[in-house]
């Protein structure tokens, strides 16, 4: 099974794959990132697919469908996402039904969205925590495949919370892609599933 790992910064999930031996085939940014220093430096295949438009403008579909046939022609299984900055398209979920996985720094459903750990402080729940689930169009939605909460100290602020969610986040998503690995099989069967 090959994987592709879909980053926008420092890699810190990427480098938990790594570190992991997990089969990666292909690492793609947005923008030059350390993610693809890290690629370089173990070997991995990189692609640069530079978002130059921040704009209204942005034609998100185009660039989904490229980034597509990129992972298409390197015959990828399974996409997982590593802090990768650009929202998608819908022609990518199209493509790769089922087959791209996200993780998110809160207990979906709750706190969906950019600024979740903040959100969940400013509730003022006593446990947040973060989820990997299957990417789907409509952003942080998919059906979930794996969760693991954590206490929201007395002295937490967004930095210090954060910091431990990623902490749980990185082992959460490397069991949760070795579980994808050791099946044998891409994601579809289970979409229908969990649905």
């Amino acid at each position: 099974m090959k994987i592709a790992v879909l980053v926008s910064g420092s890699g810190t999930l990427l480098e938990a794959m790594i570190e992991a031996e997990l089969p990666i085939a292909l690492v793609v940014s947005d923008r030059p990132c350390r993610g693809l220093v890290l690629a370089d430096e173990n070997g991995i295949p990189a692609l640069l697919h530079e978002r130059t438009d921040f704009g209204p403008g942005f034609d998100r579909d185009a660039y989904a469908s490229e980034l597509s046939e990129e992972l298409l022609a390197h015959e990828i299984d399974v996409v997982a996402m590593a802090g990768f900055g650009t929202i998608l398209g819908t022609s990518i979920f199209d493509a790769l039904r089922g087959r791209i996985v996200n993780t998110h720094p809160s207990l979906l459903p709750s706190f969906p969205g950019w600024h979740a750990v903040r959100d969940a402080l400013d509730f003022g729940v006593r446990v947040t925590g973060c989820t990997i689930h299957v990417a789907t169009p409509k952003v942080d939605h998919g059906p979930i495949l794996a969760q693991e909460a954590v206490i929201v100290r007395e002295d937490d602020d967004e930095a210090s919370l954060h910091e431990r969610i990623k902490t749980v986040e990185r082992r959460l998503y490397v069991e949760t892609l070795r579980n994808i690995h050791a099946r044998g099989h891409v994601l579809d069967p289970m979409l229908e599933e969990l649905s």
